[in-house]
């Protein structure tokens, strides 16, 4: 985006980087389903079948919730985008570079939740209550760590951080100011998150919905317009720890109050 296409063009790059990126993953796992042959597990083929009415109603009942909270999350960044914006410039560009920043350690807290989610189903299902809970504990644990090192760095080299995306010394000044705000809610983010993929993992859509959709439209989204009401520009930088404290409350009463019991799925079934 910045060497193959001349100045003023870096968004139409980053959006060309992006569509090649895709395509050449797209294009890695069909090699890789190409190469597992025949006999694997995974195939397009439709001789082997169709999904039972089951399985669909499974798949739909806890992709449609993630999807939806998907959708609240990047209406969330809109919202505050459109609110910044009312400032001046130097405010919206900060508050963009903070967004960015704040994603590193974010993803990663995904990345583990999506990595938990498979482990803690399966065991959960085959009632082996004792892997489950490592499975979950070890998730928690590192996703908590990791929270917890970024609130570090990036209180200690925010200017730093900042300055990786704009030289204007005063868009970093207040960049840096956000960011140091921002990252005090990464910890609260990632147990929003994670109870949200922990209910999925459950196979309980209707919480996992209830409490994506409680998170954004709830707490995050009209805590947005309060605070920027009260406080102005810094009321929008703190919504997010603000918003996730409440979260994380509701999600820990919610998980206590309506954890399956383990091997219930597999009684069932049996």
């Amino acid at each position: 985006m910045f060497v193959l296409l001349p100045d003023g063009q870096e968004v139409l790059g980053a959006g060309i980087a992006t569509c090649l990126s895709n395509c050449v993953a797209f294009l890695f796992f069909v090699g890789v389903l190409v190469r597992m042959g025949r006999d694997r597990a995974i195939t397009f083929s439709l001789k082997v079948g169709l999904p039972s009415k089951e399985s669909v109603i499974a798949v739909f009942g806890v992709g449609i919730p993630s999807a939806i909270t998907t959708f609240l999350f990047d209406l969330d960044y809109v919202i505050i985008d459109k609110l910044m914006v009312s400032y001046d410039d130097l405010a919206l560009a900060a508050v963009g570079i903070v967004l960015k920043v704040e994603r590193f350690p974010l993803n990663v807290g995904i990345g583990i939740c999506q990595g938990m989610m498979p482990l803690v189903a399966y065991n959960y299902s085959a009632g082996n209550e004792k892997r489950m809970n490592d499975a979950i504990r070890l998730s928690r644990t590192l996703g908590l760590v990791i929270a917890g090192i970024s609130i570090v760095l990036y209180e200690l080299f925010a200017v730093q951080f900042s300055h990786l995306f704009i030289a204007d010394v005063q868009t970093v000044s207040l960049a840096s100011q956000f960011l140091r705000i921002r990252v005090l809610a990464t910890p609260l983010m990632f147990m929003s998150f994670f109870t949200v993929y922990l209910f999925q993992a459950f196979g309980k859509g209707r919480i996992s919905l209830f409490l994506g959709v409680t998170r954004w439209l709830v707490f995050n989204i009209p805590m947005l317009f309060l605070l920027n009401t009260i406080f102005g520009m810094f009321g929008l930088v703190w919504s997010q720890a603000a918003a996730d404290t409440l979260t994380v409350l509701l999600s820990v009463y919610v998980y206590w109050r309506y954890r399956p019991a383990v091997g219930s799925l597999q009684r069932k079934i049996d």
